[in-house]
């Protein structure tokens, strides 16, 4: 505005000066130079013209409409509608401005208490900053933090993946807090490969963008083949500017599910049941060797899950009526649709046959039950009840395979 009043006190006097068509084309520059209305242009000329040569209009300062004595009632409203945020307080102004006056908690007059009734929503948080903040002990309330950059990652939904190439995954975390979110505990970061359920578990100490990287480049070295894309719900342990950046340098295509649908993401969301919460259980764990041992433990599960345990995947979905259909795959292992696919480089299906060929699923399987019952000595039994904390315990048949799931659900 500064600028604007002072090319305005340039073109004054030579606008006073000019004719007609002159003061026309001077119009004309003004209003291109500072994007004005022509009628707004002409009464500023004027303005300028009445201040004096060479001296700049300082800004006019409007009337105040709302005094003490409105901001004094909105806060007594305010206190008496909950604390709610302006839009509500508005709708609920008719109703507690009399409620108020009728048991003497609050005296208005006419004109008062007109200018509070055609209050809008906006004014009164305007008029309530300073109370707010007053009232939650100097705080601001602070707002979305990695909102813009949760805004420029585009959203991807359950349908809209149309039988991806292996390589674009779900990513997502389990929390290990037991019946609390206090204090520092472990998160499983899980990430699943979309088109054929491979499914990778790496536990974190800590919510934490740099060590989201960390896993995610970690996860790359054990998934078979390349990434090429991630999806991520809105938490900002995902939305942030380190992981953002980092997954963007790795060319790796970054979308998100949408804000509180859960079925966005439902490939993950099934394995975080189906395997993360099966092995882990439901208690407290935390500390850096407890994480150690529950890399050993996904370390082992990772090789029985995807080359053994079978799952079922969607294959269509339609609804008649009332009622969805869903239709499914025969049940197989992320390494059987993996040699199934004809996308996957040879030498890769060769590298996972040769991998089979060496493992044995009952050794494998008393390898994860050995590693459940050390996590079962180090849950945190105060996070809840020690039946439903620890881990599950080892079944009498160990060798027995885990039954099939169905997974990837619609």
């Amino acid at each position: 505005m500064g600028a604007r009043r002072m090319v305005v006190s340039a073109v004054t006097d030579r606008y006073q000066s000019a004719k007609r068509a002159e003061k026309g084309r001077i119009l004309d520059a003004l209003c291109a130079t500072t994007g004005w209305h022509r009628k707004h242009a002409v009464r500023a000329l004027r303005r300028s013209a009445t201040v004096g040569p060479g001296k700049i209009e300082a800004p006019g300062e409007r009337k105040r409409r709302y005094g003490a004595t409105i901001k004094d009632a909105m806060t007594a409203l305010w206190e008496a509608s909950d604390r709610v945020c302006g839009k509500r307080l508005k709708v609920m102004i008719p109703t507690l401005l009399p409620a108020l006056e009728q048991h003497g908690r609050l005296q208005l007059g006419e004109a008062d208490r007109d200018r509070v009734l055609a209050i809008s929503a906006a004014t009164i948080d305007r008029l309530l900053v300073d109370v707010k903040i007053a009232a939650s002990g100097g705080r601001r309330r602070r707002a979305g933090f990695y909102s813009a950059i949760r805004r420029e990652v585009p959203i991807r939904t359950f349908n809209d993946w149309n039988s991806p190439v292996p390589g674009f995954c779900e990513v997502d975390m389990v929390a290990h807090g037991g019946t609390s979110v206090a204090g520092s505990f472990i998160q499983t970061l899980t990430t699943v490969d979309v088109a054929t359920g491979w499914t990778e578990c790496l536990p974190l100490l800590t919510r934490e963008g740099s060590l989201v990287v960390e896993a995610i480049n970690r996860a790359q070295s054990l998934f078979p083949w390349l990434l090429r894309g991630v999806d991520f719900d809105n938490d900002s342990a995902f939305m942030n500017d380190v992981v953002v950046p980092w997954c963007r340098e790795r060319k790796l295509e970054v979308t998100r599910s949408r804000a509180y649908k859960k079925n966005d993401q439902a490939f993950v969301e099934q394995k975080n049941g189906a395997v993360v919460r099966r092995l882990m259980g439901y208690g407290r764990f935390d500390g850096i060797e407890t994480a150690r041992v529950m890399g050993r433990l996904y370390a082992a599960a990772r090789l029985y899950v995807n080359l053994f345990q079978p799952s079922f995947k969607l294959k269509e979905k339609r609804r008649e009526g009332a009622k969805v259909i869903k239709r499914y795959h025969l049940p197989s292992t992320p390494y059987e649709r993996a040699l199934a696919y004809p996308k996957v480089a040879a030498d890769v299906k060769k590298r996972l046959r040769d991998q089979h060929r060496s493992l044995d699923p009952v050794v494998l399987l008393a390898e994860i039950r050995a590693t459940q019952d050390e996590l079962g000595n180090r849950v945190d039994r105060r996070a809840g009840h020690a039946a439903c904390s620890a881990p599950p315990r080892a079944p009498r048949q160990p060798a027995q395979p885990l039954s099939p799931r169905r997974s990837e659900r619609g």
